[in-house]
């Protein structure tokens, strides 16, 4: 069975007997393997130094439409770029592309009767790249497997697994990320678990976790992803800052809003929300009318209007009455469970 050592010795050898440079490269253009004989242009030098392929080179591989070709393809010169005309040959496992075999051939020496030798060594690397693929596919779903059973509950045989499946300290910890962040391992519902916060980026589960407890972590970003929706301001969107929401978060689902405050329900009932969303708004702005005004796009008049009504309906002195930090708890919870 081929291995990626056989595939650098075929590189060499056809390097050599052409007397060209050849790369190959994975389908998103990462250099994999490359001869040292024969001189480089600018393109390949910067692909193989930079890891990564310049605009000249993915522009040729469009225009030329490589990525469907069947067979050996020789592109143009592009001096501009000092780019030197090459052969290039699609690699595949089936119908799915897997990379390309490059050529470097700016003086038009290579023969037709060597192109088998290019189509060779390309099959050679695409057997490679196949196997390496379902490898990388089975770890990704047993990888996929072990968290799925971790946030549903504590599962200490699938935190085991997981630790010696991805080479983890015995003691690894995660945070959750909503939305899902680049880097991570996604978890669906738009989140994503990491062994280590995204610098500069407060994890939504707050501080880290063990991995065994990847449940909790999951609980809390969900929270605070509600939380965010149903309009709390916090300092960071993250876990560790829902300050007086760690209430609503946690209040027992047979506790309705009305029980909190009886005006929740009374604003609900009404045919319009208005009502409803400027008490809201006006209460958690702390009564600041000129921010309320901005907030709600309205005129102050209509403000003032409105919160007589709010006053009327709910039975709240909105002012200075005791009740207004009920009122505004109810309104938060009724926002967390609608949202």
């Amino acid at each position: 069975m081929p291995d990626s050592g056989q595939v650098q010795a075929a590189v060499d050898q056809l390097a050599a007997t052409l007397g060209h440079a050849v790369l190959i490269e994975d389908g998103r253009h990462r250099p994999l393997w490359w001869s040292v004989q024969g001189e480089v242009d600018t393109v390949r030098a910067h692909t193989i130094l930079q890891r990564t392929v310049g605009p000249e080179a993915v522009a040729l591989v469009a225009r030329m439409r490589l990525a469907t070709a069947t067979g050996p393809v020789r592109t143009p010169a592009v001096p501009e770029a000092d780019m030197q005309a090459r052969w290039c040959v699609p690699m595949r496992d089936g119908t799915d592309l897997l990379g390309y075999l490059w050529v470097l051939d700016g003086d038009g020496t290579v023969a037709p009767d060597q192109l088998p030798g290019l189509v060779a060594c390309a099959d050679l690397a695409a057997s490679v790249l196949a196997r390496q693929r379902a490898s990388d596919q089975g770890h990704e779903r047993r990888r996929s497997a072990l968290l799925a059973r971790l946030a549903k509950g504590a599962d200490a045989d699938a935190a085991t697994e997981l630790v010696a499946l991805e080479n983890l300290d015995a003691d690894a910890t995660v945070v959750v990320y909503g939305p899902a962040r680049a880097g991570g391992w996604g978890l669906g519902a738009g989140l994503s678990v990491h062994l280590q916060p995204v610098p500069g980026d407060p994890p939504t589960s707050g501080p880290p976790l063990p991995l065994a407890d990847l449940r909790r972590a999951v609980e809390r970003a969900d929270s605070t992803v509600r939380a965010l929706r149903a309009g709390a301001l916090l300092r960071t969107p993250s876990w560790d800052a829902l300050g007086a929401w760690h209430l609503v978060v946690a209040a027992p689902a047979d506790l309705s809003p009305g029980d909190i405050h009886p005006g929740v329900r009374a604003l609900a009932a009404l045919p319009r929300a208005d009502l409803l969303t400027t008490a809201r708004v006006v209460l958690e702005l702390g009564g600041d009318v000129a921010r309320a005004t901005a907030e709600l796009h309205i005129h102050r008049t209509t403000l003032y209007y409105r919160l007589d009504r709010i006053e009327a309906v709910a039975g709240v002195d909105l002012k200075a009455g005791p009740d207004r930090g009920d009122l505004l708890m109810a309104l938060r919870l009724a926002a967390y469970r609608e949202a």
